[in-house]
C-alpha cells in the first residue's frame, strides 16, 4: 500500500501511546496530509475510497529516533575492530575517511538509511563531512533527518575558516528542505579535537542562524584527563565557559560525568545522546543514565556510527539500555521497558528539537514503525512493550510510514533501489582500499 491519497486509516491496530493514563491503546488511527487527526478505541467514520490498513497482528510504535551517528562510516563496518577508541580513531578510521569522494559518503549513507528505514527507524541525526549528499539521500529516501557538518578543528586557521563557512551554508541551505523533513545544527566534533576560541566561533554561528548545537562530549575517560590538562576544567563546565550552553545542546555519550556536571547539564537543560551498543564496544563505559533521567536531563538513545557499533538497530540499543544500567546498578528497575522505548522515541524526538515527532497522538506527524507480532517471540499477548524491548529486533519491522507516506512494506524499501547500493556501497569500499 503506497498513499497516494492524504486520508488512510489504520483499522484494529494495538498503538504504543506510552502516556500517564495507558500504555498502549487498541483501536483505531487516521492521518491526513501526513498528520494524526485521530487515535482511539471508537471506530471512525471511513469514507468510500479511503485506503485502509489491516491493523491486525501488528504492534505500531512511534517510528525510531537514532540520535547520533556518522551514516556514511558504514563502508568501514568491520574495518577496524576491538580497538580502543583513539586507536581506533587514528590508525583505522581517519586515514580512511581521507580518502573518501563524495560519492562514497553518498552511498555509505544510502547503505545506512536502508538499514535504518527497514528497521523502523523514521529519523537520524548525523554529524558528518560533505553533508550535502547525506542530504540528498534523505530527500529521495523519504526519511526525516537531522543534519550537520561535523568539524574537526586541528588545523590551519585558513582551513578552520573554511570549514566553518562550510557548516553555515549547509544549515542555512539546507535548514526546512525535503518538505521540512530536513533540519540542521551547528557542530564542532569535540573539545579535544576543537580549540576554544575555534568552538565560541560555532556558538557564534548557532546564535546567528537560531540553531541547536550538538557535539561528542567526554565519551572517554582519558578525554576527560586531556580537556583537564589543557584547560584545567572538566568538559562540561569548558564548554560552558564558551557558552555552548547559550543555545539548546545535545552532546553524543557523556559517559564519564561527575555528580555536579549532571546537575549542570539539567540546569541547563542541554540533551545526551546515550550510545550504549558503541560505549560498549570501544571500552568506553557506561554512562550514568539512570542519575542523568533522575536529574531531568533528557537521555536519547543513538548507535553511533555503523563502524563503532556494527549496526543500526535500535532495537538493540533500547534493550543494551534497559539492560546494562540494571546489571551495573544492581537495580532491576533502572530503566524499566517503557522509559527504554521513550528514549527510543519521544526523548529521542525532543533531543533533536522536534516537537511534532516521537509519539502518537492527535497533531503529531505520521512517521509510524508496524511490528510483525505474529511471531513466537511476541507470544504469549502480554506485554508488547515488554515484548518490543526485551524480545524484538530491527527484523521484526514490517511496514514503515514517514510524514504519513509509506517508506517500507512488507519489509521492502519503495524509495530506495536495494540491490543498487548494495552493489554500489561494495564497489566504493573496494575502492577505498585501492586508493
Amino acid at each position: 500500500m503506497n498513499n497516494t491519497s492524504n486520508k488512510w486509516v489504520i483499522k484494529n491496530g494495538m498503538f504504543a501511546v506510552m502516556s500517564e493514563e495507558k500504555s498502549m491503546l487498541f483501536g483505531h488511527m487516521v492521518i491526513e496530509d501526513g498528520w494524526i487527526t485521530y487515535l482511539g478505541e471508537e471506530e471512525p467514520v471511513i469514507e468510500e475510497g479511503t485506503t485502509v490498513v489491516d491493523g491486525n497482528h501488528l504492534f505500531f510504535i512511534p517510528g525510531l529516533v537514532n540520535s547520533h551517528g556518522h551514516a556514511a562510516m558504514s563502508l568501514l563496518r568491520g574495518y577496524g575492530d576491538d580497538l580502543a577508541l583513539q586507536v581506533w580513531l587514528q590508525e583505522k578510521m581517519w586515514p580512511m575517511e581521507a580518502k573518501f569522494t563524495s560519492d562514497d559518503v553518498y552511498w555509505g549513507t544510502s547503505l545506512s538509511v536502508l538499514e535504518m528505514l527497514k528497521g523502523g527507524t523514521t529519523t537520524f541525526l548525523d554529524m558528518y563531512d560533505r553533508s550535502e549528499r547525506v542530504a540528498e539521500v534523505v530527500e529521495q529516501s523519504g526519511m526525516r533527518a537531522v543534519l550537520m557538518r561535523g568539524v574537526i578543528g586541528l588545523c590551519s586557521e585558513e582551513e578552520q575558516k573554511q570549514k566553518l563557512q562550510q557548516s553555515i551554508d549547509f544549515a542555512r541551505d539546507w535548514h526546512g528542505q525535503a518538505d521540512g523533513r530536513i533540519t540542521t545544527m551547528m557542530s564542532p566534533h569535540a573539545p579535544y579535537t576543537c580549540p576554544p576560541a575555534y568552538i565560541e566561533q560555532f556558538v557564534q554561528a548557532a546564535h546567528d542562524l537560531d540553531l541547536p548545537l550538538h557535539t561528542h562530549m567526554s565519551e572517554t575517560l582519558a578525554e576527560v584527563q586531556l580537556n583537564v590538562t589543557d584547560y584545567g576544567l572538566r568538559p562540561v563546565a569548558h564548554l560552558e565557559k564558551l557558552g555552548f550552553f547559550t543555545r539548546p545542546a545535545l552532546l553524543a555519550h557523556a559517559v564519564h560525568l561527575n555528580d555536579e556536571e549532571i546537575e549542570m547539564l539539567a540546569q541547563h537543560k542541554v540533551a545526551v545522546s546515550h550510545n550504549p551498543g558503541s560505549n560498549l564496544k570501544l571500552a568506553s563505559g557506561v554512562a550514568r543514565v539512570p542519575d542523568l533521567l533522575r536529574a531531568g536531563v533528557v537521555v536519547s538513545l543513538g548507535t553511533d556510527g555503523p563502524a563503532s557499533n556494527n549496526n543500526l538497530d535500535m532495537f538493540e540499543e533500547m534493550r543494551l539500555a534497559a539492560l546494562i544500567h540494571k546489571g551495573v546498578s544492581g537495580d532491576p528497575t533502572a530503566v524499566p521497558a517503557l522509559e527504554a522505548l521513550k528514549m527510543g522515541t519521544e526523548y529521542g524526538a525532543k533531543s533533536v528539537f522536534l516537537n511534532d515527532v516521537g509519539t502518537f497522538a492527535v497533531g503529531m506527524k505520521a512517521d509510524i514503525t508496524a511490528l510483525n507480532v505474529d511471531q513466537p517471540h511476541f507470544l504469549p499477548r502480554t506485554d508488547f512493550i515488554s515484548h518490543t524491548i526485551y524480545s524484538a529486533s530491527a527484523k521484526d519491522v514490517l511496514h514503515v510510514w514517514v510524514d504519513g507516506k509509506q517508506l517500507i512494506k512488507d519489509g521492502i524499501s519503495l524509495t530506495l533501489d536495494e540491490e543498487k547500493i548494495r552493489h554500489e556501497a561494495q564497489s566504493a569500499f573496494e575502492g577505498l582500499l585501492k586508493r
